[in-house]
């Protein structure tokens, strides 16, 4: 235990530079006290590390030092070969630099270690089903601008408008097919879906990243908070047995809510419950994918409109049709 978080703190003044005591404790999940005498066994050991004192002081490497001790385990290194996703590599021009750290990893293990064998056994599929990648011409550089950290104008389209932004680029999300930039605008972030940026262009302008953004953190955060906000109305409905098996389909937060309201069901099977629904014509949409299996009982501006939209597609068919 305590050679391997010797070992993980030299990686992160390796990795990272300066750090004080109070952030390796943190992610070494340790005492501030711990991380002093870990430091003095680094010490001991013949790693120069350098000690700054007082208020803002904190731990680094000298200099140029590096060591080529990894440390890394067969378990790791699995998951390292598990990482290298080929179809989002090669959306960013990446899937030839990807395929040559693999080798160089494979290189890099020692004798008898089969990381490999994690890669032929296990694929990752980002796309739905019945869906295909959307095709994003300017990833690329979207992605360069990203790491070089230089300020972006781009193109915008917003439904049938487009618009000229100038942000600064944050990080890339691919999110289960779909490409989207997390960007500063202004004082806040943004999330702009890759596939309608029209156009890029990067400004000389460097683009000072905001210390404590976390790009993950900031993705499951926003995300829930866009489903939770999706859903600003709530309808009663009954369900048929069919249609309970079939709720899933309007997606988890919806299957939370029958499961948590649901009575008792009729004697035919039926049960009422309360769901949430999103407003306007797509929430309506989404109640008719279960059909006759799913009955609006209120409130009543719903069932009418429920109602209307069934009319509009009998209209359809109460015509014949010329083959």
């Amino acid at each position: 235990m305590l050679a391997s978080r010797l070992l993980s703190t030299l990686m992160l003044l390796q990795t990272r530079g300066r750090m004080s005591a109070p952030d390796l404790a943190k992610e070494l999940e340790v005492s501030i006290r711990t991380v002093y005498r870990d430091i003095d066994q680094l010490s001991a050991a013949g790693i120069p590390v350098m000690a700054d004192r007082g208020r803002d002081g904190g731990f680094q490497l000298l200099n140029g030092f590096r060591t080529q001790l990894t440390g890394l385990t067969q378990a790791e290194a699995e998951a390292l070969m598990l990482a290298g996703l080929p179809g989002p590599a090669a959306e960013l021009r990446l899937a030839e630099r990807m395929s040559s750290a693999r080798l160089k990893l494979m290189a890099a293990l020692p004798v008898g270690v089969r990381a490999e064998r994690v890669a032929t056994r296990f694929h990752l599929d980002v796309t739905g089903w019945f869906r295909a990648t959307e095709p994003v011409a300017l990833l690329p550089a979207v992605a360069r601008a990203v790491w070089d950290e230089h300020y972006l104008k781009i193109r915008y389209r917003q439904g049938g408008d487009s618009n000229e932004v100038r942000i600064g680029p944050l990080g890339l999300v691919l999110k289960a097919g779909v490409w989207y930039l997390v960007a500063q605008k202004g004082g806040s972030y943004r999330t702009y879906r890759a596939s309608n940026i029209l156009a890029v262009e990067s400004l000389e302008e460097s683009f000072t990243r905001p210390a404590d953004f976390d790009l993950a953190s900031h993705w499951a955060q926003s995300s829930r908070e866009y489903e939770l906000g999706s859903y600003r109305a709530s309808a009663t409905i009954r369900l048929s047995p069919r249609g309970r098996t079939m709720i899933n389909l309007l997606g988890p937060y919806v299957e939370a809510a029958v499961a948590k309201t649901a009575g008792e069901p009729d004697r035919q099977g039926w049960l009422r419950c309360t769901i949430p629904i999103e407003s306007g014509g797509f929430g309506i949409r989404e109640l008719l994918r279960l059909g006759e299996d799913l009955e609006v009982l209120a409130p009543a501006p719903l069932r009418i409109q429920v109602r209307q939209a069934l009319r509009r597609m009998l209209r359809n068919y109460q015509t014949q049709r010329s083959r």
